[in-house]
């Protein structure tokens, strides 16, 4: 646990108008700049410049039933219709605890759909989804949430008038238990929660990598920046699974292989990964194992080595000769 960390009455950090708020901040911290400033986050908290602590921060510190190794979300026997149209067709695979799991296939192989499925945009129509021993059912989404699975999307969502720091406290909140009249009257819970969330937010920011840009606002920051901005947000909700839709969508070369090695200490820390992405030298250099989808239907699962080498989805990537498909 940590013993210190950020002030959430530091200067700057909170709307209040008394004298702790009156002397000056720290430089670039807890202001929104009209100009990008850089901020030294081990002067704002000289702990942020331990890799391990920063590490033992972020981690996720809630229960999880499921045991390491042992499947933490299971489809059952999906399939989701839209009107005629079957986009996904008894769909069955897990997702193991610990693991990083990619999700391929073609473009219009069901992936995003199957994506939405798990993370409760859509309600099977057939089957079901179960996850850390719960079927998922009829929660809504900020339910799901709460249960622990988390998301990015292939479009960047972010609040883009707040700052870094602001768009992860938002995603703190998942977590937190203050009521409305708790947060309206200060109540020493709100001001713990408030608290952690700046410190986590500060955390989280650096572990993925900006910290240094906490104050500035997120439509501001270079794209790449902002993707991981997404990633870190979706931290804070302390998921037990995070779903990355194509994280890599844009990136030039240096920028995948640095995302790839942020995907491992995202896993390393003890979070379970599942990954949709086209760049297939990105898929196969970071999962554990693959799930191939095309026309809706599951056509392979393994390691990577053994995907890669499946005549099923080289035939759905590249296609076969007229004459082998007569």
């Amino acid at each position: 646990m940590r013993e210190e960390g950020l002030d959430s009455n530091a200067p700057g950090l909170t709307g209040d108008d008394d004298e702790a708020n009156s002397g000056p901040a720290p430089s670039g911290y807890g202001q929104i700049p009209d100009e990008p400033v850089d901020v030294d986050v081990t002067a704002v908290d000289p702990s942020l410049a331990d890799p391990e602590h920063v590490a033992e921060v972020v981690a996720p510190q809630r229960e999880i039933r499921t045991a390491e190794g042992a499947p933490l979300m299971r489809m059952e026997h999906v399939t989701m219709k839209f009107g005629g149209l079957v986009a996904l067709d008894d769909v069955s695979f897990d997702i193991k605890r610990g693991e990083i799991l990619g999700l391929i296939g073609p473009n219009g192989a069901g992936k995003t759909t199957c994506f939405n499925t798990m993370t409760g945009v859509y309600r099977p129509t057939e089957g079901q989804v179960v996850f850390d021993g719960r079927v998922l059912g009829k929660l809504k989404r900020n339910e799901i949430t709460r249960a622990g699975i988390a998301r990015t999307f292939q479009n960047i969502r972010l609040f883009n008038e707040m700052t870094a720091l602001e768009n992860v406290a938002v995603g703190t909140d998942a977590r937190h238990k203050t009521s409305v009249p708790g947060a309206l009257f200060r109540t020493t819970r709100h001001r713990d929660e408030e608290r952690d969330a700046i410190d986590r937010g500060m955390a989280l920011l650096e572990f993925v990598g900006i910290g240094e840009r906490a104050t500035e606002k997120a439509k501001n920051l270079p794209y790449g920046d902002q993707r991981r901005l997404e990633i870190a947000r979706a931290l804070a909700t302390e998921p037990k699974l995070l779903c990355l839709d194509e994280p890599a969508a844009g990136f030039n070369p240096a920028e995948k292989s640095a995302l790839m090695d942020l995907i491992r200490k995202i896993r390393d820390d003890g979070y379970t990964v599942l990954l949709i992405e086209h760049d297939m030298r990105l898929v196969m250099g970071v999962t554990d194992r693959i799930v191939v989808l095309e026309f809706g239907r599951m056509i392979a699962e393994g390691l990577p080595d053994e995907i890669r080498d499946n005549e099923q989805v080289i035939a759905a990537y590249l296609g076969v000769p007229d004459d082998e498909s007569a």
